[in-house]
């Protein structure tokens, strides 16, 4: 098995809040932790044009003469100079105290926050999205912004980690609690194998690692009916993905393997609301947005609504 670096190349968008912020130590803390396997980190600033609005009045900002005047020009480099280039320096700096080596590239670009993301990300060849959920209210605190739910769903080259609103700061491992949900197919494994190389290289600093299989119960007598055992199902599963990660080089004592019944994301929820898991990684199926929307996948559901730990989907 290919056990190389899972997330080599990293872009990194940041906007200067909080949540930002806490994005910007959990990469550092990680890929501290990776060491020199991590060849590249691109902080990436979106100017998306709202600060122009402070400044200007009773002016058609979609108007394409605009981004041609003198004064748009001006109040853009004030703006790069005044506040994107130090938020810049600072994220490099916060990224180099926490331990990072790797080469840290930084980049401006302009537009639709969610598209410039993804099109640097694909443009970019990178590997992996890092980003924070957004500073939103307690009450709407369980769902995404427009733009984290946007990148999740427009990013299929690359995982992408959603950051919670708990990390462990750490240059050793940041994430020594790892819940990783099962269903035996090929995007769920997906999910397993980005694990296990991870695993492999922050083997020595893990402290759990837990396999979950949900036993979805609205398909337990269908399946029984089909002549299959759902319990006998689920535990060649957790076998098969017990043995990715043994192969990877985890300790079997830090390996467990849990069955729960029910709806899978609620279970899912559930299991990640009574332990204390750092990272929860998921595969996630080819769907586009509006499908989700429809047909509520699992991994979208699970993101949507948990909040302390950081959970990474997997591209298929």
């Amino acid at each position: 098995m290919d056990l190389r670096c899972p997330i080599p190349k990293i872009l990194l968008p940041v906007d200067g809040s909080e949540h930002s912020k806490r994005a910007v130590h959990f990469t550092g803390y990680l890929c501290a932790s990776i060491g020199k396997d991590i060849k590249g980190i691109s902080v990436l600033r979106v100017i998306t044009g709202s600060y122009l609005s402070r400044h200007l009045s009773n002016i058609d900002f979609r108007a394409d003469v605009l981004k041609e005047s003198d004064t748009f020009k001006r109040i853009k480099e004030e703006h790069i100079e005044k506040n994107i280039k130090p938020l810049l320096d600072e994220t490099e700096k916060i990224l180099g105290d926490t331990g990072v080596e790797a080469e840290i590239e930084k980049l401006i670009r302009d537009g639709d926050a969610a598209n410039e993301i993804v099109t640097v990300a694909n443009e970019g060849d990178f590997s992996t999205i890092i980003m924070a959920r957004r500073g939103l209210s307690e009450i709407k605190g369980l769902f995404l912004s427009s733009v984290t739910n946007k990148v999740v769903h427009a990013a299929r080259g690359q995982t992408v980690y959603i950051v919670g609103n708990r990390i462990l700061r750490d240059k050793a491992c940041p994430v020594p609690k790892i819940l990783i949900p099962v269903d035996g197919s090929s995007y769920s494994m997906k999910g397993v194998k980005h694990a296990a190389c991870l695993v492999s290289k922050l083997k020595n600093s893990l402290s759990k690692i837990i396999l979950l299989r949900v036993i979805n119960l609205a398909l337990y007598m269908e399946r029984l009916k089909d002549g299959i055992d759902p319990e006998e199902e689920a535990r060649k599963i957790l076998d098969e993905a017990k043995t990715v990660i043994l192969q990877a080089g985890a300790s079997e004592v830090v390996i467990a393997t849990k069955v729960r019944t029910g709806n899978p994301s609620e279970e899912i929820l559930k299991e990640a609301d009574e332990q204390d898991y750092n990272l929860i990684i998921m595969g996630r199926k080819g769907r586009t947005a509006f499908k989700d929307l429809i047909l509520g996948g699992v991994s979208t559901t699970v993101l949507q609504h948990i909040r302390k730990p950081t959970v990474a989907i997997v591209s298929s």
